[in-house]
């Protein structure tokens, strides 16, 4: 699991949290990956960090709490997807999944295996389809699924295919040989590219219609809340509102869909949502209106204010009558002061 990237188009959320790290419904999207990996019968993982890889080590530590044994490998400067696992390689024995960590996807791990094991190829690639792919890169392959090559970030009306790399990989071990030690080594753009040059095993694409998202910038991971909301992206929510401290928000005050965490205090006359996630901790005052909003842990949202399409970070804290435009993001302990507007898309990070 790759966990070393710094999230720069996350931030502010990602100056104090890495991007693993960044929850999804209150819970690390880190946590979500990794209990997915628990349920494809999967139990050892290694975890090359780099970026404040304390914020992981110390939640998750040797990963028995999840019924997994967690290695954490620290690398000193970034590697690259395939750097990274060169790093690593001593640890591998075997066929072994690799995952970038930014990606959310409802992926069957079990099938993919049993299709690696069919085709007996020295990878395979997960491959959805997408309407536009040139933020990505598109891969070709024949009938049979083996990928011929790969195509940058081709432009929309002359990209080869739609299928795109969806950045879930299992590979033979073999595939470390390929990797030269010591530097950077980008597994997409050098590693995968020379072995179909080489003409060795075969690479083989597995494409399916599995939700996936890359959670990479604010717009798609409000979006990929709002697909879970939608039942899009299955992690068994029930309807309207759910979360553990869903008893205790005032129905008056709810307008499902809400997700809502442990010991918030919420007015009887605030708004929350719809799809609004709380974290844990939070206060909502009276006359407070948060819809199409994720606030985590311990934020204070003051009387009247307004929060719309917003994300806030921990421990922030919305003056009273603040207004929160479409699309802003407010960093940990960030403070607004009373009255004061927020402009569409904005970055507020706390002063330090």
């Amino acid at each position: 699991m790759l966990v070393g990237g710094e999230g720069t188009r996350l931030r502010p959320l990602t100056l104090e949290t890495p991007k693993p790290m960044v929850p999804i419904m209150n819970m690390p999207f880190l946590e979500r990956t990794l209990r997915r990996l628990k349920e494809a019968g999967i139990e050892d993982v290694l975890l090359p960090a780099g970026y404040l890889p304390d914020a992981i080590t110390s939640y998750f530590g040797d990963g028995s709490r999840l019924g997994l044994r967690l290695q954490y490998v620290i690398e000193e400067s970034p590697l690259g997807t395939a750097g990274a696992l060169k790093n690593i390689e001593r640890l591998i024995d075997g066929p072994f999944f690799v995952l970038n960590g930014d990606v959310f996807t409802s992926l069957d791990l079990r099938a993919m295996l049993e299709f690696h094991r069919s085709k007996g190829g020295i990878g395979t690639l997960h491959l959805i389809r997408v309407d536009d792919p040139s933020p990505f890169g598109a891969v070709v392959h024949d009938e049979d699924g083996r990928i011929q090559t790969f195509v940058e970030k081709p432009p929309r009306d002359q990209a080869p295919t739609n299928e795109i790399n969806a950045g879930t990989y299992l590979l033979e071990r073999e595939v470390l040989d390929w990797i030269p030690a010591g530097r950077a080594v980008s597994i997409e753009r050098e590693t995968f590219p020379e072995l179909i040059r080489s003409g060795e095993r075969p690479l083989y694409a597995y494409t399916t219609d599995d939700y996936w998202i890359d959670l990479g910038n604010p717009e798609a991971y409000m979006s990929a809340h709002r697909h879970v909301f939608d039942g899009v992206m299955p992690l068994g929510l029930t309807p309207e509102i759910d979360g553990p401290g869903r008893e205790t928000i005032p129905a008056s005050a709810v307008r499902p869909p809400v997700f809502v965490g442990r010991n918030c205090r919420v007015a009887p006359d605030a708004v929350v949502g719809p799809y609004t996630v709380l974290g844990d901790d939070c206060t909502i005052a009276t006359g407070a209106v948060i819809a199409d909003s994720l606030l985590w842990d311990g934020v204070v949202v003051e009387r009247d204010a307004q929060l719309s399409w917003a994300i806030v970070a921990s421990r922030a804290h919305i003056g009273a009558g603040a207004r929160i435009d479409h699309g802003a993001v407010i960093g940990h302990d960030a403070q607004i002061a009373p009255g004061a507007i927020v402009e569409e898309n904005a970055r507020v990070a706390a002063e330090r």
